[in-house]
């Protein structure tokens, strides 16, 4: 198993170091600076502002430095963000998406999972249509949608009839802010709900076809009940899809999701990513990349090594056992 972790972690090494690469291409290639902006600026301190950030040089020597800073794990100071460093503000926008992304992910692992068990047990019956209806939803309608329409109906209006039927003098549900633990009940479920229909249809599909496996049969055959097949041979091995795709959704919820975190007023790393792309941050706007890709190379070394803890039959040098 070590040696299998070392390959995988050097396979990790290669595609982060390509990700530096291309990232610092692309960045550099963006049109305009971040200095100007909308407003003209006198050349000569155009000159002195490049030269005070390194951005006079050539583009190798760039990107030696940069290389050996990343090294220090030291990702620079904003271009844009006048004394705050890149490694700063991922530490200070990265605890709200987290939490926001965790919250989310743990929604949609776990009710994601149960409909899609729920919905391949009763396959053709009024549970399944229910639970294929939410994928849909989940998968067809856009997050920002989604989010606009959970702050109106249940933000607002499902709040104001508990606050009129109760005479409470506080909303349930607040569409704002991450503060109080009621503000974070919205958000999680809007960004999950469309993780949690690609869950339940993998779990579903992944179900199906292990239902119909020989050893199913001859365990239904020795008398086992139906509750005790789906949990000592169903599910375990119908999960393996799921545990595929828990590897990039880890990242892509737990790095931040802007139309969320916009929607819902939360200060996040989808925010500070958008806002580096505009502002031409390249500093920002790399440490950001590099932080979300070594976020979902990491998650997908962390996968593979999952596959053989949840189904022996795999094996960690790359064969079956």
């Amino acid at each position: 198993m070590l040696k299998y972790v070392i390959k995988r972690l050097v396979y990790a090494f290669a595609t982060l170091l390509l990700l530096i690469t291309v990232t610092f291409a692309l960045m550099h290639m963006l049109p305009g600076d971040p200095f100007t902006g909308d407003k003209k600026i006198d050349p000569y301190i155009l000159k002195q502002m490049k030269i005070k950030y390194g951005l006079d040089k050539p583009i190798y020597i760039q990107y030696s430095n940069y290389i050996g800073n990343l090294i220090k794990l030291d990702l620079g100071v904003s271009l844009k963000y006048k004394n705050r460093t890149v490694n700063n503000i991922i530490r200070e926008s990265f605890l709200y998406s987290f939490d926001l992304g965790l919250r989310a992910l743990i929604f949609a692992v776990i009710a994601g999972i149960f409909l899609g068990v729920v919905a391949s047990v009763n396959r053709g019956k009024k549970l399944d249509s229910l639970a294929i209806f939410i994928a849909v939803i989940g998968v067809s309608v856009p997050s920002f949608i989604l989010g606009s329409l959970i702050q109106y109906f249940v933000g607002y209006k499902f709040s104001e009839f508990l606050m009129f039927k109760f005479h409470l003098g506080y909303r349930f549900f607040p569409v704002s802010g991450w503060d109080t633990s009621w503000h974070k009940i919205l958000p999680p479920f809007a960004l999950g709900l469309g993780a949690l229909a690609s869950v339940s249809r993998l779990m579903r599909s992944s179900m199906l076809d292990v239902l119909n496996q020989d050893y199913i049969k001859t365990a239904k055959a020795k008398g086992l009940s139906e509750f005790k097949i789906i949990i000592r041979h169903t599910i375990r091995n119908a999960i393996i899809p799921v545990i595929t795709y828990l590897g990039p959704l880890s990242a892509i919820l737990l790095t931040g999701t802007f139309v969320i975190e916009v929607i819902f007023n939360i200060p996040g790393l989808g925010s500070d990513f958008v806002e580096s792309v505009s502002n031409n941050d390249y500093t920002l706007l790399s440490g950001l990349t590099i932080f979300y890709g070594t976020f979902l190379i990491l998650s997908s070394v962390v996968v593979d090594i999952l596959y053989g803890i949840v189904d022996p039959r795999i094996s960690l040098e790359g064969g079956e056992r």
